[in-house]
């Protein structure tokens, strides 16, 4: 019998819950057959769901109950504290005890980050967790963390964070040798704050492929495999992406429907348009890996729909798959060796 991939998902997390949950998770089924998943979350609701789907006797798809919700809006250290029976504990809790591999929520993300840490920890030789998802660009795409996990990283965080996004464009990509970026204002070497020039000269004496400073727009026209930046940073160059994404596409539209001739327009050059809405589609991207934890957990999108989800449901499985906790964890264990005999 094949190996089964068990993911747990957080059934209630999202700005939509159980309506994207379960159609994602039964489209992931379909998709992958060495899948089995878990839906977490109040057992009445999910069963409801699941009747009014015609999924209740689903094969590879079982409940596990969990009594309370993370809202959206909620402190992470309320949640920590008075919502250990929440979706989302529960779903880390099943990852922490070996009955899942991987965890995936599109709750409220200063409480995934905080939970799966204080549940799962880090691993060692890792200060702080990063948020590390895939960006289109003119090559493919790039891999970018931090996306706010930390605002105020250090140059021996940024380190990390290059090493952790290295291992995982290895793992998914199976790429030998990823190019890694550091972001700045400027690829001359006076350029940049102080945190950014002590990261620079880290990583120029490290065993990484480090390819130097790079700046925002090489994230999309390079062919740099990761970039890599503090969380405030990420955050700010994810949203105004994103921002941009919505803004071209609206343009678009608005241009092609004007009037009876540009709707020919839109009619010749359709193809040319569905190849470029799938591509820059960001819900074919959604999913963004909590690296540095000593197990597999994949942030959703709080808004995700139903394919949004599905797409992070398998990032979580490639990550399963490659075992980047332990490639990440073997991988540092080889450069503290190095920098320890330097």
């Amino acid at each position: 019998m094949a190996e089964q991939y068990r993911i747990a998902l957080d059934a209630m997390g999202g700005d939509h819950g159980l309506s994207v949950v379960v159609p994602a998770a039964l489209n992931a089924l379909q998709q992958y057959r060495d899948l089995a998943l878990i839906l977490v979350g109040d057992e009445t609701q999910i069963n409801a769901a699941l009747v009014q789907h015609k999924a209740l006797s689903t094969p590879n798809l079982r409940i596990h109950h969990a009594s309370q919700v993370v809202h959206m809006d909620e402190s992470p250290a309320v949640a920590l504290k008075n919502k250990k029976d929440s979706s989302m504990r529960v779903a880390i809790n099943l990852v922490k005890a070996g009955e899942a591999n991987a965890a995936v929520s599109a709750g409220n993300t200063g409480a995934l980050m905080a939970t799966a840490r204080f549940v799962l920890k880090t691993l060692p030789g890792i200060d702080r967790p990063a948020i590390c998802t895939a960006i289109p660009s003119m090559h493919g795409h790039t891999h970018v963390l931090d996306l706010g996990a930390n605002v105020d990283s250090e140059a021996e965080h940024l380190y990390q964070f290059a090493l952790m996004g290295s291992e995982l464009v290895k793992a998914i990509d199976n790429k030998t040798n990823p190019k890694v970026g550091l972001l700045n204002i400027g690829q001359e070497a006076i350029k940049g704050n102080e945190q950014v020039k002590a990261a620079n000269a880290l990583l120029q004496g490290c065993p990484l492929n480090y390819i130097g400073y790079v700046e925002g727009d090489d994230i999309y026209q390079s062919d740099v495999d990761v970039v890599v930046c503090d969380g405030f940073v990420g955050n700010v160059a994810l949203k105004t992406s994103e921002g941009l994404a919505k803004m071209v596409s609206a343009q678009l539209k608005a241009g092609y429907s004007a009037n009876l001739f540009t709707k020919l327009a839109a009619l010749i050059s359709m193809p040319v348009l569905k190849s470029f809405r799938r591509k820059f589609d960001p819900r074919r991207y959604n999913g963004a890996s909590l690296l540095g934890l000593q197990g597999i957990v994949v942030k959703s999108h709080g808004g995700a729909d139903s394919l949004a989800f599905a797409n992070a449901i398998g990032i979580a499985r490639s990550a399963v798959i490659s075992n980047v906790p332990q490639r990440i964890h073997k991988q540092l264990e080889s450069l503290h060796t190095q920098r320890q005999s330097a």
